[in-house]
């Protein structure tokens, strides 16, 4: 179910009103209000519309992450507005980004062009992701989308890999939990789909 919370939260960017949603949704502009205040509940029908006006199933990619090779620059360094969006088929959290895999050394769980979407924040300590997969970030900079192994001390990991080599005796600044997959096929049909959509919106507003 989409939480009002993320609704508030997204009426308050730029261009975004609760006229503008009411619209959106094909609903009267009290209806907005009694969403938001627990008087009105969400129908399934309208969570598509409010999505899509408030982007809220849209993730910024912060640039590739390397399965095999490292991806530099760090997402520091991407505009914060990302390198793109991926939309999602459903409503997502604003606190996720979003990485495209570059690399092979994860097949054949994870190909080259899919997108990893993770937590913006590293959420739990290191030691609750060994034997995980995720995406790191290492002290030196580079990004990497590895499993995640117990060091020799506390405070080094091993990276691991289903088809390369080891990285052994590495510090970690971050670490990104994975919560959603996007193959790259599937990508690219949802692309497909949203522009067809557009095409369509933009052909009944030119009658």
């Amino acid at each position: 179910m989409l939480e009002v919370k993320l609704i508030e939260k997204a009426l308050k960017k730029p261009g975004k009103t609760k006229g503008g949603l009411a619209h959106a949704m094909g609903v009267r502009p009290g209806a907005v209000s009694e969403i938001l205040s627990g008087i009105r509940l969400i129908k399934a029908s309208e969570i598509g519309p409010i999505s899509e006006y408030l982007g809220l199933n849209s993730v910024p990619i912060m640039g590739r992450i390397g399965a095999g090779a490292s991806i530099e620059p760090d997402y520091e360094q991407v505009p914060p507005e990302g390198l793109g969006e991926v939309e999602l088929p459903f409503p997502i959290a604003e606190e996720t980004i979003a990485f495209e895999v570059s690399g092979d050394s994860m097949l054949p769980k994870y190909e080259n062009g899919d997108v990893i979407v993770v937590y913006r924040e590293q959420r739990h300590p290191l030691s609750s992701f060994y034997g995980e997969e995720a995406a790191v970030r290492l002290k030196t900079g580079e990004r990497y989308l590895k499993t995640v192994e117990r060091g020799k001390s506390p405070t080094l990991v091993n990276l691991a890999s289903f088809n390369a080599k080891p990285i052994n005796g590495v510090k970690l600044e971050w670490i990104g939990e994975i919560c959603v997959t996007l193959p790259r096929g599937q990508i690219q049909r949802m692309r497909a789909k949203a522009s067809r959509a557009r095409k369509g919106k933009a052909g009944r507003s030119e009658k």
